[in-house]
């Protein structure tokens, strides 16, 4: 039996953040049928150098909330 996607909607989103943030993940894994190795180990040299500039504190982060009002005024 499908369900109503609306249904499902509105159930998904009286989850917690954290739930709704790893429910969007998965469903958006789901839609990628072919792995890119290449670019695929090309984010994980991202990922590792970024986390290292934050490590060594050669890069400071900012909170989401000003980080989105920064793009918002673009």
């Amino acid at each position: 039996m499908q369900q109503d996607p609306s249904g499902l909607l509105e159930k998904a989103l009286k989850l917690p953040a954290e739930a709704r943030a790893a429910l969007a993940g998965a469903l958006l894994d789901s839609l990628d049928q072919e792995v890119d190795e290449k670019s695929e180990a090309a984010w994980g040299a991202e990922i590792e150098q970024r986390l290292k500039d934050l490590d060594s504190g050669a890069v400071k982060a900012i909170p989401w909330s000003e980080a989105r009002l920064k793009i918002a005024r673009r």
